[in-house]
């Protein structure tokens, strides 16, 4: 029965608090938001998130929505903003995370032809250690460091106390610094065997 009706009219609904419309709306564009997503951010996790986020704008902004438009075309200009805002900080994420790695790394050795094949390990290492984090340290974590977020901000933004944020930016910090020291820890034996 819900074919018959355009997407303009479940709009309307959806101003009107229709729950149900909204569903409806989501088992209609799901799978194309959920592929369109999944192409841009090469990851499943983001995909979901951003379908989620897609539905969410359409309930908060149900109110700007021409409903005499299908709802296609404007679910899948926000699904690729979403998504290219994803894959834009996490490599804003990874390059910040990488320079730090550089200035850690560089000293007054010079280095070494083998420094690249040792980037690329250090990127799968915080890849990882990223990836290991709950989504609410990962979140802080990017708010903090990537985007320069003050802890009151990222307590306002998240709805939790600043002590929470605070808690949570201590351990995603200690999970990624026992990341680095696994790291180092698995190069010792490698490096006293060049030295015998």
């Amino acid at each position: 029965m819900a074919e018959q009706y355009a997407d303009g009219w479940f709009v309307m609904r959806i101003r009107d608090g229709d729950l149900q419309a909204l569903g409806v709306l989501y088992e209609r564009y799901k799978t194309s938001v959920y592929r369109t997503a999944l192409a841009i951010t090469r990851d499943e996790k983001a995909a979901e998130d951003i379908l989620q986020e897609a539905f969410i704008r359409v309930y908060t902004y149900a109110d700007s929505i021409d409903e005499r438009m299908p709802l296609g075309p404007w679910l899948y200009r926000v699904t690729v903003n979403l998504s290219y805002n994803w894959s834009n900080r996490v490599k804003r994420w990874f390059n910040a995370l990488q320079d730090v790695l550089d200035r850690l790394m560089v000293s007054s050795v010079q280095r070494h032809p083998e420094v690249i094949t040792e980037e690329q390990e250090w990127r799968i290492v915080l890849e990882q250690a990223l990836d290991s984090l709950s989504t609410d340290h990962r979140v802080v974590t990017v708010l903090h460091y990537l985007e320069g977020l003050s802890l009151k901000e990222i307590a306002f933004i998240m709805g939790v106390p600043e002590g929470t944020v605070k808690s949570r930016l201590y351990y995603a910090r200690e999970s990624l610094r026992d990341a680095v020291l696994e790291r180092e820890r698995r190069l010792v034996p490698e490096v006293a065997y060049d030295f015998t």
